[in-house]
């Protein structure tokens, strides 16, 4: 399957979310990278690392550049949009707060399921996200309530980082998030996207 070059996520971008964890919206966007080795198919199982005993789920909207962005003006921006569709920005919660900063917890092998790949036209100031998890509606948001838009995020990131074409930007998660089981399964369907769906695997669960 395809790997982006890099992966960037947007933390704490909906206030419902921010206010769970017990913090306050970042006055600027709160950015932070998963590596290409943690991406995974629809379909794929999200592997529960010994290390960890409460690996939760964040369902987000992603986005793919299709161009090289430096510095990108807000037109540039806007118009480097090549792909929107469903991520999970699977998350150690207790490593994540154990270590303070987020590598380790976000970053293991099957850790960022995505997909699907599809090129689209839809406007992504107002697209609705939704994780279920065994059926079960847990997070329901919608790109309008993110306290940094997509375009904008697209800017600022340039502005740091060069991003290249098929470079991946997880746009941030709403409230709602929980644990996830050995067993589960997991959704994030995007609005006229598609759903992204993955089973939970525990090597040692029946050991």
């Amino acid at each position: 399957m395809h790997r982006p070059g890099k992966i960037v996520c947007v933390g704490r971008n909906y206030r419902d979310h921010a206010k769970e964890m017990g913090n306050d919206v970042p006055k600027e966007p709160l950015i932070f990278l998963k590596p290409p080795s943690s991406v995974i198919a629809d379909g794929e199982p999200i592997v529960l690392p010994p290390q960890s005993g409460q690996v939760e789920h964040e369902g987000e909207i992603g986005v793919t550049v299709g161009k090289t962005l430096r510095r990108a003006s807000a037109h540039e921006a806007r118009e480097a949009i090549q792909a929107i569709l469903a991520v999970n920005d699977v998350t150690a919660r207790d490593l994540q707060r154990k270590d303070v900063q987020f590598t380790r917890g976000k970053s293991f092998d099957t850790f960022c399921p995505v997909g699907p790949w599809i090129e689209t036209d839809i406007d992504p100031n107002n697209v609705a996200v939704e994780t279920r998890l065994n059926g079960e509606v847990k997070q329901k948001g919608n790109t309008a309530d993110m306290a940094f838009p997509v375009s904008f995020l697209i800017r600022y990131i340039s502005e740091i980082m060069t991003l290249y074409p098929g470079d991946l930007i997880a746009t941030g998660t709403p409230a709602g998030v929980s644990r996830m089981r050995h067993g589960d399964t997991v959704e994030v369907e995007v609005a006229g996207i598609g759903v992204l769906r993955n089973k939970i695997f525990d090597p040692n669960a029946n050991q």
